[in-house]
């Protein structure tokens, strides 16, 4: 059986935390009660990367986080304390840099690289200037090629390692075929016999791949030796590299680049023209081909390393989405593990699952994540009725009338058009293709076909389908027919409805029979078009309709339902999952807070408050619109931005005054970030500077506005007091369910972290390793909630429950999961029939702000469970055939009941 995590605890590894300091800190997190140690991403990524993912050689640990000697202790310091490592790993995409070897070898080399496949590179040929050649595009000049050609912001360099391009900090090799070019006129000025021949040979012999290290190296030697030569060279590269005013002085710069397997281009021009596949829209981050077995094997043998050396007992995959067969791709990996069992390794998925949608069973992993636990957990905390008012509120203040499923569609054709229009366009043309083998197809405009699937794609309610041969799932079936049908109503008559009768045909690998043979050609090309899916899912909602529909922004999280109507019960849904979970993914991970949350766990806490009193939030916003009225310029923001600004200020206000100064530089950030993301006003490709000014002016003039600040904190004080009650009963309840509990670095004491770059800072472990002492030498329960804004009393909280979890491991991984009917204002259930979980939720209904949830308030309301209990938090023992709610939250506002 492999190691199952009891708890895991995310590390952010990079520079300023490093192997080392993940050392230190074990003691502290083993006596917290963490299982596992959940590292971000350590092998070799880009110099000074924030985060890992940017890797540019798979087959090394990162320099910037330690030696081998430096991980090898960690290692040896997490078996001392039987602590294991989660590690994070990125099959789907590499860097695009210099320091990426495969990489540079395929730009230097072109077809001729052994790396060439290593890629999803589209190596369709294009003609420039009657050739026609094959080039990897490559978008990164921040001017049209020819001014920066001209302005000498491309310059020709010579080193050890050959020539190359030099721009700003990129460096772009020469290919060997093309050295030529640079030295025939150099050669001409030297003499014809000793150095003079022998860099003639060089010119004229074979400048192929085998023979290009022997060309760089005899160069350089020769280079450093003959003082001619250099002299010759020296003064051939400051000629090639032009004269800034002579447009002709370049026309012999202009020409070596176009000898290049490469093509440097404005980055403007990315989202239409680039020919490999992105991470995202993200251009130096590019996709590599782990379908490949070659390339499967380079990508994973660092990795397959640790975990035989015992190093690493567990793996998370980042972006499964990202490949062309997720499902290949996982086997694959497990079979490399395996060791007789069903599954040989603990893996989990960075798998985004919409609302409602189950992770599919012939995934050979553990679970995901945890974003679906998040998302059932979150909605626990919302008031459907209060939403309801809310969503009448938001529509009047706002004037956004359209549905959220509206603004979803609308949202990711808007970044399919902006984003990845290219993208879109090369799958038109492969359709275009497939179509031309039907003869009932073959008329079908490419320009309409384009049109069809643009439409299908922005309407598929799932980040993708999983369809690998002609034996489709019936989730994927229904997936693509429903996103099919209501691609078609919304057309009307602007697209030929038999478009979308074919398109859904070959979306669901279902040729006519006089097609069959055609059927591994439908396959590709849906196998293509899932990789793509993923993408505009991510960028369309997550990073663009969640920051334009601002009604309750608590639940615009990923893999989250914002637009939820009706009179849902968040309570049932989460018992529901719970189940079956328990049936299904046992060892899934529940997350409340990542690095890619848009909202830590305790910020969404405080805005879920808001569904509970939605009348004085609808006042009191209207009160600060007119009180902040003055300050707005040329209606900006609007106010849309304005409710999020609120919103965003409730959630992230900090409870230690000593937090304030830097509330004003956090905020401007997130609002930059904001308005960017939601494309309205501005976007990252074109910032609108007056607009984004604008709007950061508002920002400031507000948290400066005494009159707004003094009504504004009496009401936050009010909120921020509920939502640590919300915030302790996230706590016990994700502790408690079934699944691994996940931790997010810093996040045991309060943590009002905003999306990334703010959830990112350092955190300070000697502080927290002072309180846990503290908290292990005996403390009060009474003084905790007297000072629970200190955020001891959820490290208390913490701390406890997952000390339960070490000393009942066999509970927690077989114990059954049955709900108890508390009332609508506890979530309760049994692990077993040992271990009885009690949480608040709706305190507002109970107490007011500031009176804790305890003793009298619960009235005559039991909980249907009979026996001799013990209060893991307080040490008081309950008896009777039912416990009165009274006596379970006697004294302590959360419950673990144990016997």
């Amino acid at each position: 059986m492999y190691r199952v995590p009891r708890a895991t605890y995310r590390l952010q590894f990079n520079p300023g935390f490093t192997f080392a300091d993940a050392q230190r800190a074990a003691s502290y997190l083993q006596a917290l009660g963490i299982g596992d140690v959940y590292a971000s991403p350590i092998l070799k990524a880009r110099k000074g990367s924030a985060h890992g993912y940017d890797v540019v050689d798979a087959t090394a640990l990162n320099p910037d986080l330690g030696s081998e000697e430096d991980f090898s202790a960690l290692h040896e310091e997490l078996k001392q304390r039987e602590l294991g490592l989660l590690l994070d790993v990125v099959p789907n995409h590499m860097a695009a840099s210099p320091e990426n070897s495969w990489w540079m070898s395929v730009l230097e080399n072109g077809p001729n690289s052994r790396f060439l496949h290593y890629f999803d590179i589209d190596w369709s040929p294009v003609t420039i200037r009657g050739q026609t050649v094959n080039k990897v595009l490559l978008p990164i000049l921040g001017k049209p090629y020819g001014e920066a050609v001209e302005s000498q912001e491309i310059r020709l360099a010579f080193d050890a390692d050959g020539f190359f391009f030099c721009y700003y900090d990129k460096r772009l090799p020469l290919a060997p075929h093309s050295y030529g070019r640079v030295l025939r006129d150099c050669v001409e000025s030297l003499p014809k016999e000793g150095v003079g021949m022998e860099l003639r040979e060089l010119v004229e012999g074979d400048a192929s791949v085998p023979n290009s290290k022997f060309l760089k190296e005899t160069l350089w030697r020769i280079y450093e030796q003959d003082a001619r030569f250099r002299e010759a060279l020296d003064h051939t590269i400051d000629r090639l590299n032009g004269e800034k005013g002579n447009a002709e002085s370049f026309n012999a710069l202009d020409d070596l680049l176009d000898r290049q397997w490469y093509r440097l281009a404005y980055w403007r021009i990315a989202s239409e023209k680039i020919n490999y596949r992105r991470f995202f829209d993200v251009t130096d981050l590019v996709g590599v081909r782990v379908e490949n077995p070659e390339v499967f094997e380079a990508r994973n043998r660092r990795t397959l390393e640790l975990i035989a050396e015992g190093k690493v007992t567990g793996l998370r995959i980042d972006h499964i989405d990202g490949l062309f067969d997720p499902v290949g791709h996982m086997r694959k990996l497990q079979s490399r593990l395996a060791d007789g069992g069903e599954h040989a390794f603990y893996v989990v998925v960075e798998k985004i699952l919409a609302h409602g949608e189950k992770l599919p069973r012939e995934f050979p992993v553990s679970g995901t994540t945890g974003y679906d636990f998040l998302d059932s957990l979150n909605a626990v905390f919302v008031d459907s009725k209060g939403l309801q008012e809310l969503d009448r509120f938001y529509r009047a203040f706002t004037g956004v009338n359209e549905s959220f499923p509206d603004i979803a569609y609308e949202r990711k054709k808007q970044v399919i058009q902006e984003l990845f229009s290219g993208e879109m366009r090369h799958l038109g043309k492969q359709l275009s293709a497939v179509a031309m083998a039907d003869r009932n197809a073959r008329d079908f405009p490419p320009v309409e076909l384009t049109a069809a699937l643009t439409e299908v794609t922005a309407w598929l309610s799932v980040y993708r389908t999983y369809i690998r041969d002609e034996n489709l799932s019936e989730e994927d079936r229904r997936e693509i027919s429903a996103a099919v049908a209501c691609a078609r109503e919304r057309a009307g008559t602007t697209i030929d409805e038999r478009l979308f009768t074919f398109l859904e045909r070959v979306l669901l690998v279902d040729p006519p029979s006089y097609l069959i043979s055609e059927r591994e050609h439908w396959l590709a090309f849906v196998m293509r078009w899932q990789q793509f899916t993923g993408r505009v899912m991510a960028k369309g909602i997550e990073d663009t309709a969640f920051y334009n529909y601002n009604r309750l922004v608590s639940m615009n999280e990923v893999g989250g339902a914002p637009g939820r109507t009706g009179d849902f019960d968040g309570l049932q849904e989460f018992h529901a999952r719970n189940c079956r979970q328990l049936s299904a993914w046992p060892n899934t991970l529940n997350a409340t807070s990542t690095h890619d949350t848009k909202r830590s766990e305790d910020v969404r806490a405080r805005i879920n408050v808001l569904s509970e009193v939605p009348k004085l939030w609808a006042r009191s916003v209207k009160r600060w619109a007119k009180m902040n009225a003055h300050i707005r310029r040329d209606g900006i923001p609007d106010v849309n931005e304005e409710l999020l600004l609120y919103q965003t200020l409730i959630g992230m206000w900090p409870l230690d005054d000593r937090d304030l100064p830097s509330v004003s530089e956090r905020l401007r950030q997130y609002l930059e970030k904001a308005v960017r993301e939601a494309k309205t006003h501005s976007n990252w490709i074109a910032p609108n500077v007056a607009y984004e000014s604008a709007l950061l002016s508002f920002g400031e003039a507000v948290l400066q506005n005494q009159q707004f600040c003094r009504d504004f904190i009496t009401f936050q004080k009010r909120i921020a007091f509920y939502g640590a009650i919300n915030a302790l009963a996230q706590v016990v309840l994700k502790a408690m369910a079934p699944g691994v509990p996940d931790f997010y670095q810093g996040t045991e004491l309060w943590d009002f972290s905003l999306v990334d770059p703010d959830n990112r800072r350092p955190i300070d472990y000697d502080r927290r390793r002072t309180i846990l002492r503290q908290l292990e030498a005996g403390v009060n329960t009474a003084t905790l909630l007297r000072r629970w804004f200190d955020g001891r009393v959820k490290m208390f909280v913490t701390w406890k429950a997952l000390a339960l979890r070490a000393r009942r491991p066999e509970l927690f991984r077989e114990g059954n999961y049955q709900p108890i009917d508390g009332g609508p204002n506890v979530t309760a259930f049994l692990r077993g029939d040992s271990i009885l979980t009690a949480a608040p939720r709706f305190v507002t209904q109970l107490v007011r702000a500031g009176t804790m949830p305890i003793g009298s308030v619960w009235g005559n309301a039991k909980l249907p469970v009979s026996g001799r209990w013990r209060n893991i938090f307080t040490g008081e023992e309950l008896e009777g055939e039912s416990l009165p709610l009274a006596e379970v939250f006697a004294n302590f506002p959360v419950a673990i009941l144990e016997r």
